[in-house]
């Protein structure tokens, strides 16, 4: 290979004796012949030297343009050398990894580059605003991804509030924690879950991709498409943040973390189950933005509403609240006890979890793994003196024993359980084994209840049902004439969807004395339910219905939530 010096003088770039000069100068100060050139002024532009290196290591140019790169090969080349040197893997064969640089002649860099990534290191010059390009595309997310995620105009940022890094290496931390991309891909994913309104975010990987979905409205809303080397990575930071251990990729693990976004404290729970593609995570957003705790505003009709807060002022029985996951029971619950509270009366809840947080009420996370259970708390209420008890769900036998005997005892107890109707919910308990003329000394009143969809107010328009749906949902011709029926075109405000929001549905049925006899004869749920709608009770088909008529939803969102 010939040498620098020789190049450039028989380049006609230098004279002999100026290349004599800088030679005798570098062995007194050992720098670079071509920095010895350039400070002796025998040469004045540097690209002359870069392009007689070029020749000597016989590197060549690309133009990182013309071609795609595999996600593959651009990760054997670690992000921060690759952002500290300006250079991007462009293609890998044998053992050879080449890589475009705007500075290929830097032997330092080429040598550092080799021995990080255990391969031969050839250099290919290419113009360095490619190589920036290059770095924030294949690094980033994909530029979809990016306009999906970034906003330009915003500068609010999410702050961890509890992060902690037990048993997690600080190679990890370094690898993962402080790729500020990903950092920022991950925030990104939760402002915009935030801002959308989301109630949960799930992270799916699948074969070619990872899925990228919220929960708006009840309903999953695919957001994007995530390439699928990002999942690692995803999930480590997530999981870095929920304080789990993320060396665990086989098992399913759950964690919960806090960040302050716009001046107020979200709390997310965080889980993950393993796929036969790698870790699903899931995240719940607890936003105390989206939290409507008065009762008034849940969609309670007037009647209802007179007739429930008339059962929860009681001094001591059961309330109830039922229906199936995401119907909205713990909102009414917290609805409940905000009415109620009181600083002369002493609230205490035991929870699984504690879904918020409510001023001057005691609220108690059960913890299963360390055994302090629903039952071992609900045993240790009594000695504290409590007024009014929440269970956050009746699940055995135990815990109802528990609860009948704290009602009988002059507490005022709240819980769910899970059942379809309020009539049904009695022979639910009964078959837990709990005697009926306990429940009928304890029971004070059951709701039952749903969330049905509202319709857009932005960009709702008349609408014309199909008469049949109308007919099979019970609307008589003087009811469709007389009803305007309206329905949502889509609009931005509401994604396109029609439907902006949620209201709820109730199903309210007080312990008469009729039906309190109806539970010692152990009648069945179908005659409850007659005699309690011969007491007035509006069943939830007719209370979804009654929102139709209000203008508030469409006959295809009570034919989904109803029937069935």
């Amino acid at each position: 290979m010939a040498r620098l010096g020789e190049m450039l003088v028989n380049g006609g770039y230098i004279s002999q004796e100026q290349l004599d000069a800088a030679l005798k100068k570098q062995k007194v100060s050992n720098e670079k012949l071509g920095k010895i050139l350039l400070k002796m002024g025998f040469i004045q532009n540097e690209n002359v030297i870069k392009s007689a290196l070029m020749k000597q290591l016989n590197v060549g140019t690309t133009q990182l343009l013309e071609f795609e790169i595999t996600p593959e090969t651009v990760r054997l080349i670690p992000e921060n050398l690759a952002r500290k040197y300006k250079v991007i893997a462009t293609m890998l064969i044998g053992k050879t990894l080449f890589i475009a640089s705007a500075t290929p002649t830097d032997m330092s860099m080429i040598d550092n580059l080799a021995f990080a990534t255990g391969f031969d290191i050839q250099p290919m010059l290419a113009p360095e605003n490619q190589i920036t390009h290059a770095i924030e595309r294949y690094y980033n997310p994909d530029s979809d991804m990016l306009s999906l995620f970034t906003d330009q105009t915003d500068e609010e940022e999410i702050k961890i509030v509890e992060e902690t890094t037990e048993d997690i290496t600080p190679l990890q931390l370094e690898d993962i924690v402080q790729d500020k991309p990903l950092v920022k891909l991950v925030d990104d994913i939760i402002v915009k879950a935030l801002k959308s309104g989301a109630s949960d975010i799930h992270i799916e990987p699948f074969e070619k991709n990872v899925r990228l979905r919220y929960r708006i409205d009840g309903n999953l809303v695919e957001r994007a498409r995530l390439p699928q080397y990002l999942r690692p990575a995803i999930v480590s930071r997530i999981k870095i943040m929920g304080n789990l251990d993320i060396s665990k990729t086989r098992m399913p693990q759950d964690g919960r973390f806090k960040i302050h976004y716009q001046r107020r404290t979200i709390d997310i729970r965080l889980s993950t189950v393993p796929t036969v593609y790698g870790e699903k995570l899931t995240m719940r957003l607890l936003d105390p933005i989206r939290l409507n705790l008065d009762l008034t505003q849940l969609g309670f009709p007037e009647r209802d509403i007179a007739v429930y807060k008339q059962a929860i002022n009681l001094p001591y029985g059961i309330i109830l609240v039922t229906g199936p996951t995401g119907s909205g029971k713990t909102t009414t619950l917290y609805s409940s006890l905000i009415e109620l509270n009181d600083k002369n009366l002493n609230i205490m809840t035991v929870e699984d979890p504690v879904e918020y947080n409510i001023p001057n009420i005691n609220q108690i996370q059960t913890h299963d793994e360390i055994g302090l259970s629903f039952s071992r708390v609900l045993k240790a209420f009594p000695r504290h003196d409590p007024d009014i008890i929440l269970i956050g769900e009746i699940r055995d036998l135990e815990t109802a024993e528990i609860a009948i005997k704290a009602a009988l005892t002059g507490h005022l107890v709240f819980s769910t359980v899970h059942t379809n109707d309020a009539p049904s919910t009695i022979s639910r308990l009964v078959n837990l084994g709990i005697p009926p003329h306990f429940l009928a000394s304890s029971l004070k009143l059951i709701a039952a209840q749903r969330l049905i969809k509202t319709i857009c107010p932005r960009c709702q328009v008349e609408d014309h049902p199909n008469p049949l749906d109308l007919e099979f949902l019970g609307f008589t011709p003087d009811e469709i004439s007389n009803t305007t029926f309206l329905r949502g075109e889509g609009c931005p405000h509401c994604n396109h969807t029609g439907y902006k929001g949620r209201t709820g549905i109730f199903e309210i049925m007080p312990i008469s004395d009729n039906i309190r006899d109806m539970i010692n004869s152990n009648k069945n749920s179908y005659e409850i339910r007659k005699q309690a709608i011969n007491e007035n009770m509006v069943a939830l088909r007719q209370a979804a219905i009654n929102k139709i008529k209000e203008g508030l939803t469409t006959v295809e969102q009570v034919i989904a939530q109803t029937i069935g």
